[in-house]
C-alpha cells in the first residue's frame, strides 16, 4: 500500500471533531513517555510539559496528542511508564474526565490500535496503598487520525501522526520495535542514535515530508497537522498547508502547535533564567498567530 492510500484511509477513519472559533486546541506529539530510565528521552523535559500541560488545563484548551506520546518500542509495557510519570497521566486523566482529550497512535504506540491492548493497560491501574484496581482512562479510544471541523466555514483540519509517509515504520513497525529494544535502547545509552528513525535521519525526513506534501496537494490544500519528523514546520498562507508540531523531547524544550480565536500558531515551552539567577519556564511564539481562514483552498 503507497503512502497516499495510507493517509487516505487514515482520514476516512479519523474522528470528526466540530470547533469553532470559541475553541481551543493544543497539539503536542512525539512525548516518547519513558522509565526515567537513561534512555527516556522525555524525561528530561517532563518538568517543563508538565507546567505546560497544568497551563492549559487552567485555560480551557483541548488536548490532541499526535502519536509516539508512550515509549512502548523501549518499554514492554505502559505500566512501568505510568509508573515513572504517574503525575503526567493523573494530570492527562482529569482532561479525559471533561472530554478534553483527543488520542492518536504513532509507530511507537502502535498496539494502541488494538482496543482490547487499552481497556487491559490504560482504563486503570492497581494502586498497593488502597489494593485496588483505580479507574485512569476508563473508555477512551485511541484513533488513527482526528478531523477538526469548523461549524461554520466548513474548515478541515487533518491531523495524524504522520508515520502513514514512512513505509518502514508504518508496515515494519513490529521489525523495528524488536531492534530498538535488543540493539539501540542500550546503545542510546552510549549516545549513539537510531538511523531508522526518520528524527535523526534527515533525507528519510525530507521524503517522509515530500510525500505528505504531495498528498495535500491532491487534497485540495487541505490543511494537514502531523508530528513523527519532530521538526517543527509552520507554512504561511499561500504555501502547501503542512504544520508538524515538532516534539517534546528536543533538548531543554518542547514545541506544540496552539489552536485559539480560529487562528493557528506555533509555540515553544523552555527553561529561561531570570535576572537574578532564578529559573522559570516560559512559553515562547515561535510563528504566528496566523488566521486559519487564510488557509482556505
Amino acid at each position: 500500500m503507497s503512502s497516499r492510500n495510507r493517509l487516505d484511509r487514515c482520514y476516512a477513519r479519523a474522528k470528526t471533531i466540530p470547533f469553532n472559533n470559541d475553541s481551543k486546541f493544543i497539539f503536542f506529539s512525539d512525548c516518547h513517555r519513558g522509565d526515567n530510565s537513561f534512555a527516556d528521552d522525555f524525561a528530561n523535559n517532563r518538568n517543563i510539559y508538565f507546567h505546560a500541560l497544568n497551563h492549559y488545563y487552567r485555560e480551557g484548551f483541548e488536548y490532541c496528542e499526535l502519536g509516539d506520546g508512550d515509549e512502548l518500542w523501549e518499554n514492554l509495557n505502559f505500566e512501568a511508564i505510568f509508573e515513572a510519570h504517574k503525575n503526567v497521566f493523573q494530570l492527562l486523566k482529569q482532561f479525559h474526565l471533561e472530554n478534553r482529550l483527543h488520542m492518536v497512535w504513532g509507530n511507537h504506540d502502535m498496539v494502541y490500535q488494538d482496543p482490547n491492548y487499552v481497556e487491559k493497560h490504560l482504563f486503570s491501574y492497581f494502586e498497593p496503598i488502597d489494593g485496588r484496581d483505580i479507574e485512569l482512562f476508563e473508555n477512551i479510544t485511541y484513533h488513527e487520525g482526528i478531523v477538526l471541523k469548523h461549524e461554520q466555514t466548513g474548515q478541515e483540519l487533518f491531523c495524524c501522526h504522520g508515520h502513514q509517509a514512512d513505509w518502514w515504520n508504518y508496515n515494519f513497525w513490529r521489525i523495528g520495535r524488536f531492534l530498538v529494544r535488543i540493539l539501540w535502547k542500550p546503545l542510546q545509552v552510549l549516545g549513539i542514535a537510531d538511523p531508522t528513525s526518520p528524527a535523526k535521519n534527515y533525507k528519510e525526513l525530507i521524503r517522509i515530508e515530500k510525500r505528505i506534501k504531495k498528498w495535500i496537494l491532491q487534497n485540495n490544500l487541505r490543511i494537514t497537522i502531523a508530528g513523527h519528523t519532530h521538526r517543527p514546520r509552520f507554512p504561511e498562507p499561500g504555501q502547501i498547508p503542512f504544520f508538524n508540531d515538532g516534539s517534546c523531547v528536543h533538548p531543554r524544550s518542547i514545541t506544540g502547535i496552539e489552536l485559539e480565536n480560529g487562528e493557528i500558531s506555533l509555540i515553544k515551552w523552555h527553561i529561561d533564567t531570570k535576572p537574578d539567577g532564578t529559573l522559570q519556564i516560559v512559553r515562547v511564539l515561535l510563528e504566528g498567530p496566523e488566521k486559519l481562514v487564510d488557509y482556505m483552498g
